[in-house]
């Protein structure tokens, strides 16, 4: 029996994965850049970053539910799990890995070894401040607090600074109760 050689349509798809991952990458960067240009302040930058990626996440929600087949998360420990496997997998191509819980199980890092947003990326001396890569930790943020879980989202390493891996603390800082709109008639 001979092999079966990969449909042409197959090849064409992943190079426009590919192409599309180093568009957006090089997009991400001309934002980044273009912030600096107009803020000036390294902190005001970190802080822009972080609300766009609130607002992302906030919305891409939406999506990772429709399209993950992710069933309810039981506690905050699942839902980590979930966003470093699923929400990095399906939206960045990369699967990172959560480490590091307290005892409480309401703080974890999520580690990422390998992070397609810095592809092409030298962070100069004059921008060791600047987080480049905050919009993450916006997005996870904003997720979270549509799943009903106030979060605090910090990088504790970042390989553009020097480090071996780029890592995101998580800090579950409330549950909040869901509430429904109505009320079901007695």
């Amino acid at each position: 029996m001979a092999p079966v050689a990969p449909r042409t349509g197959d090849a064409i798809f992943a190079n426009i994965e590919r192409v599309n991952a180093e568009l957006f990458t090089l997009t991400y960067g001309a934002i980044v850049r273009q912030l600096l240009t107009d803020l000036e302040e390294v902190d005001e930058v970190n802080k822009q970053l972080d609300q766009m990626g609130y607002n992302i996440g906030i919305r891409l929600i939406d999506e990772f539910l429709a399209k993950s087949n992710v069933s309810r998360c039981v506690d905050f420990r699942e839902t980590a799990d979930v966003i470093a496997k699923v929400g990095f997998k399906m939206f960045l191509g990369v699967t990172a890995s959560v480490t590091n819980w307290d005892a409480e199980g309401t703080t974890c890092s999520i580690i990422l070894e390998d992070n397609p947003l810095v592809d092409f990326v030298e962070l100069p001396d004059n921008y060791q401040g600047l987080y480049y890569c905050n919009i993450l930790s916006g997005v996870i943020r904003g997720a979270l607090d549509m799943v009903s879980m106030k979060a605090e989202v910090t990088w504790l390493r970042d390989a553009l600074r020097g480090d071996d891996v780029f890592e995101l603390q998580v800090k579950l800082l409330k549950q909040v109760p869901e509430e429904y709109p109505y009320k079901d008639d007695e």
